[in-house]
C-alpha cells in the first residue's frame, strides 16, 4: 500500500482540527523524512488507530515516536482514522485485502472480525508476564473462543457520583462496594432526596447520550437482576433471556424512576455539575468535570444492587495482529511497549481510562488502592464487570436494545418492548446460523 504526504493530510484532515507541530511530527515520523540521520528501517509496521480526543490521539503519535526511536531495526508508521467511519474504512480496507499489522478496535466490532478471519491470535505473542499483569477485565474483553486476540491499554469505569452534602442533608448513608443500595432502598432514596428538590428530579442517567450507552450503562442493573441481554454459554439467543422476567422487572424499575419524574432528562449535559440532581450515573470521562465543580463533595459509589450484587460495564478500545501481518512478532514488540507500566500511565493521563495493567495501577495516583477512582479497578478486578456479548452479533444487540429502552423510557410496555428486540436479535444470529468460526478465523483459533 502506497502512503503519500497527501493522503496522510487528507486523513488527518478529517479527524479534525490538529495542532500544526503534530501535524509535522506526524507526517515526518510517516515518511521517515524527518531526519536525514535516522537510521534504515528492517521492518516498517503500518498501525491504524481512532483518532480520538486531541491529547489522546496526540499521546499516541508520542508513543510511536519514542517506540520507533528506541529501534533501529523496526518502525511503526500509524495512522489515524477519525472514529465515526473507523469501523467502515476497517471493513473497506479488509475487503480490499489491505489491512495493516495493527489495528485499533472497539469492543463492539472485535468478535465480529475474529469471525471474517480477519485477525490472529495475541495469547501466543505475548510473554505469559505481560499477559498476568492485565487486569482480568482486558482478558475478558479480548478473548473469544478460548483464545485472546487483542489487549488495550486502558479499560472503562461506571458507577454512580452523588453530591455528599446532599446525600447528608436528607440522612441517607453512603454505601460501599461491601453494601451496596439495593434497588428498593435507591427508590426510597431518590423519593427522600425528591422532597428537598425544587422539581423532584434528582437523578441523572445521561438520557441525553445516544449509542451504545444504553447498553453499556443499563445491561449491568439487568445483570445485577440476574438477567443478561443474550444466553452467554450456548445458544447467545436472546428470547427468554432479554425478555425474561429478570430483565424485565430490572427495565420497569429503572421506567418507573424516569415516569415518576425522578430523572433529569440533562438535555444541556449540566444537569449534575449545575446542581439540579445529587445523584449522576456515569463513567471514568466524567470524573474530572464533576472534581472540578464539586471538589471533595463528589462520592463514587457503585451502581444499585437489583438482586444478584452490583454489576458494572466494561470495555474500551483494544489493539489487535492482523492475520495478514508477516511480521506478527514485530507486531508483538509494539504491543508490549504500550503495555509498559509509564505508557500506560500515559495514554490513561490523556483520557482518563482505567489503567489496563496492575503495575501500572499501583504507580497511578487515581486508581491505587485508596485513590478517588480505585473502585472502577476493584470492580474490573472482582467480577462486578461483565464483558459485553462476546459475538459478531453484538452491534445488532445494541441497537436492539437501544430501540427498546426509547421505547421503555416514554412509558411503552417493558414486555412489548423486550420482545420486540428479542427477536430481533435472533433472527440475526439465526440468518448467520449462530456464527461458527469457519475458514481462516477457524484456522486461527485451532492454532
Amino acid at each position: 500500500m502506497h502512503w503519500s504526504i497527501r493522503n496522510i493530510t487528507a486523513r488527518l484532515a478529517l479527524a479534525g482540527p490538529l495542532p500544526r507541530l503534530f501535524l509535522l511530527a506526524y507526517i515526518a515520523m510517516i515518511s521517515g523524512c524527518g531526519d536525514a540521520t535516522a537510521p534504515e528501517r528492517n521492518t516498517v509496521l503500518d498501525a491504524w488507530a481512532h483518532a480520538g480526543q486531541e491529547l489522546e490521539r496526540s499521546t499516541l503519535v508520542d508513543q510511536v515516536l519514542r517506540f520507533n526511536a528506541a529501534h533501529r531495526d523496526l518502525r511503526v508508521r500509524l495512522t489515524l482514522i477519525p472514529e465515526g467511519s473507523y469501523n467502515a474504512q476497517v471493513q473497506a480496507a479488509a475487503a480490499a485485502g489491505e489491512l495493516p499489522d495493527l489495528l485499533e478496535f472497539d469492543g463492539p466490532f472485535l468478535y465480529g472480525y475474529v469471525w471474517q478471519g480477519r485477525l490472529q491470535p495475541v495469547d501466543r505473542l505475548l510473554t505469559p508476564h505481560l499477559l498476568s499483569d492485565l487486569i482480568p477485565s482486558i482478558i475478558a474483553q479480548g478473548t473469544y473462543h478460548g483464545r485472546l486476540w487483542s489487549v488495550g491499554a486502558f479499560d472503562s469505569g461506571l458507577g454512580l457520583y452523588a453530591d455528599r452534602t446532599r446525600l447528608a442533608r436528607a440522612g441517607i448513608p453512603i454505601p460501599t462496594p461491601a453494601r451496596p443500595w439495593t434497588s428498593l432502598e435507591f427508590t426510597e432514596i431518590l423519593d427522600r432526596l425528591a422532597a428537598d428538590d425544587p422539581d423532584g428530579q434528582v437523578l441523572d442517567l445521561k438520557l441525553n447520550y445516544a449509542g451504545e450507552w444504553y447498553t453499556y450503562a443499563f445491561s449491568p442493573l439487568i445483570q445485577s437482576a440476574g438477567g443478561d441481554l443474550v444466553e452467554r454459554n450456548g445458544s447467545g439467543r436472546a428470547t427468554g433471556i432479554l425478555n425474561g422476567p429478570e430483565t424485565v422487572r430490572a427495565m420497569t424499575i429503572v421506567q418507573d424512576w424516569i415516569i415518576s419524574g425522578r430523572v433529569d432528562p440533562n438535555i444541556d449535559d449540566a444537569a449534575f455539575i449545575t446542581g439540579r440532581t445529587a445523584l449522576a450515573m456515569g463513567g471514568h470521562w466524567n470524573w474530572s468535570q464533576y472534581r472540578e465543580h464539586l471538589g471533595r463533595d463528589l462520592l463514587l459509589l457503585p451502581l444499585p444492587d437489583f438482586g444478584r450484587g452490583p454489576r458494572t460495564g466494561q470495555g474500551s478500545w483494544s489493539w489487535a495482529v492482523t492475520a495478514d501481518s508477516l511480521n506478527p512478532e514485530a507486531a508483538s514488540r509494539f504491543l508490549s511497549f504500550l503495555l509498559r507500566p509509564e505508557e500506560v500511565l500515559a495514554i490513561t493521563r490523556a483520557n482518563g481510562a482505567v489503567p489496563a495493567t496492575r503495575s501500572a495501577v499501583s504507580r497511578s495516583r487515581d486508581y491505587r488502592p485508596g485513590g478517588p477512582l480505585h473502585i472502577f479497578v476493584e470492580q474490573l478486578e472482582t467480577g462486578a464487570a461483565i464483558p459485553r456479548p462476546r459475538t459478531p452479533a453484538y452491534p445488532v444487540i445494541t441497537a436492539a436494545f437501544q430501540k427498546s429502552f426509547d421505547r421503555i423510557r416514554s412509558g411503552g410496555d417493558v414486555q412489548a418492548a423486550l420482545d420486540r428486540a428479542a427477536r430481533m436479535i435472533d433472527l440475526e444470529i439465526e440468518d448467520n446460523q449462530g456464527y461458527p468460526l469457519i475458514g481462516r478465523g477457524r484456522e486461527e483459533a485451532m492454532r
